[in-house]
């Protein structure tokens, strides 16, 4: 059965490949990219492949709430449902930048922005018979450093240090939504996709991995696979269930991460609590 699936960061890269090799699957995959530009290239690119692929796209800059929140807006609009929530834009930014907000911007794409693009989709999701939240966390999330609640590294910034707590986030904001959805019809799954060659990888490690469409293979299994619903809540490398670091599982640093990150987006607690828990 063909299923509406948004990728986010998905105008190059492993979210790329991803889009495509759903496509030759026959399910409509929602393109998202920072521009216009970007997205019809990739959408031109893809149908240049598979003559039948059925792609739309939305645009938005995760730096900015205001364009995430106008992103949902438009997908509310031409969508009643979405299936599939592949969280998987990020950045490796070797200079500490913050946005008008004043929030460090590798939090802010790389875990915020999914955070609150989860919440404001969440309606749609819950329409679906078989939802799927997918958050591309990465194996640096094991060489984390953090410390002292400084989740924005206002003290000490290095751009690996930023890159690899964002990915520690991701974890820790996949098992504290596992615990929320306990028993519900949406499934949350966390992946390390591997060292692949990306511009994320050249431009922040200097290094060269393995080809895309390797990158891609956990996050389309964890897309479409249907006996997987046992393992919801897990982490996944090469489509298998694997421990992630010994800090991710601290469910303290879960929940204080969870109401960071509302407090951040001036979202109400009670009413993002109620959101997650509510039933179809």
């Amino acid at each position: 059965m063909s299923k509406i699936i948004l990728i986010t960061g998905s105008t190059d890269g492993i979210g790329k490949q991803t889009a495509f090799e759903l496509a030759k699957l026959e399910h409509r995959i929602i393109i998202h990219g920072r521009n216009k530009e970007k997205c019809i290239r990739a959408i031109d690119e893809i149908k240049s492949k598979i003559d039948n692929a059925n792609l739309d796209y939305v645009v938005a800059d995760f730096s900015s709430t205001d364009e995430i929140k106008k992103m949902s807006d438009e997908l509310h609009s031409k969508y009643s449902c979405i299936d599939v929530l592949i969280n998987n834009a990020g950045v490796y930014l070797k200079k500490r930048m913050t946005n008008e907000e004043g929030i460090e911007l590798t939090f802010m794409i790389n875990h915020l922005a999914h955070f609150y693009l989860t919440y404001l989709l969440f309606d749609l999701l819950k329409k679906s018979n078989d939802a799927r939240i997918i958050n591309v966390s990465s194996i640096a999330h094991e060489n984390a450093d953090f410390e002292d609640d400084d989740f924005m590294l206002e003290k000490n910034y290095s751009g690996y240090k930023a890159y690899a707590n964002s990915k520690l986030f991701n974890l820790l904001f996949t098992y504290a939504l596992e615990r929320r959805l306990d028993g519900k019809n949406i499934s949350t799954f966390a992946l390390h996709p591997g060292v692949i060659s990306t511009k994320l990888l050249y431009e922040g490690f200097r290094i060269t991995g393995s080809p895309l469409s390797v990158g891609a293979e956990t996050p389309v299994y964890l897309a479409t696979e249907n006996d997987i619903k046992d393992h919801n809540g897990k982490y996944f490398i090469k489509k298998k269930p694997v421990r992630s670091s010994r800090l991710s599982y601290d469910e303290a640093l879960q929940e204080k991460l969870w109401e960071y990150s509302i407090k951040l987006l001036k979202l109400n607690k009670e009413e993002v609590e109620l959101t997650f828990s509510s039933l179809k």
